[in-house]
């Protein structure tokens, strides 16, 4: 698409996991936290941890990170969390997506993109969803630190908005500031921005923001 985009891009800091960190990181106001709530992910939220996720101010959209999680174990979790958004990984359906979305929070559908991604499938998600967002494809479900071919997108037709995913990092800042696209609403930052996994460096984070006037 060649128009221009006119809103600033929203910021989610993904994989945030650590008691201080949390509240470190939210203190920079980005638009989104994300919590992974994935036991494989070596991001895996504790309970202790997320006992915090209340406590983020009301500004910043707490964002639960499900794959392929039972339906009411999700629904637990947005009201034990007060979780602000759901970023669904996995395969869920439509009618997951939706039950989800009954619930009053937004929701995040995402896939993994590489050249034989059918977008032909995102249509029947068209009225489930809020956003799309696309990663690089992995058999992880997204933290992999790889970025995947932008160009890909040029093959996205629907105008639900989408986050950015996928090994972004400070040297793509240049890069972002170009992209026209009005659908591209958030970037998706994580493993490029960690110290250890779920530790994230605060200072570098702040100079991102800066790069590309979060």
């Amino acid at each position: 698409m060649k128009e221009l985009r006119k809103m600033k891009l929203k910021l989610k800091i993904c994989g945030m996991k650590q008691a201080a960190n949390i509240a470190a990181v939210a203190e920079l106001h980005p638009d989104y936290l994300g919590f992974i709530f994935y036991q494989k992910s070596p991001r895996f939220i504790n309970e202790v941890s997320a006992e915090l996720i209340k406590y983020i101010p009301s500004s910043i959209k707490t964002t639960g990170v499900f794959v392929d999680e039972e339906l009411e174990t999700v629904k637990a979790y947005i009201f034990r969390y007060n979780l602000k958004a759901v970023q669904l990984h996995g395969k869920e359906s439509e009618t997951y997506c939706q039950e989800i979305k009954l619930t009053g929070v937004e929701v995040i559908k995402a896939f993994g993109l590489n050249r034989d991604f059918d977008f032909n499938q995102l249509l029947s998600y068209s009225r489930t969803i809020d956003y799309f967002l696309f990663d690089t494809q992995t058999p992880g479900h997204g933290g992999s630190g790889k970025v995947f071919d932008w160009k890909l997108l040029q093959n996205y037709t629907l105008n639900i908005p989408y986050f950015l995913s996928g090994g972004i990092d400070k040297v793509h800042a240049k890069t972002i500031a170009e992209i026209s696209d009005p659908r591209l609403y958030a970037l998706d930052i994580n493993s490029k921005f960690e110290l250890t996994p779920g530790l994230k460096d605060v200072d570098k984070i702040k100079v991102f923001k800066a790069l590309t006037t979060l």
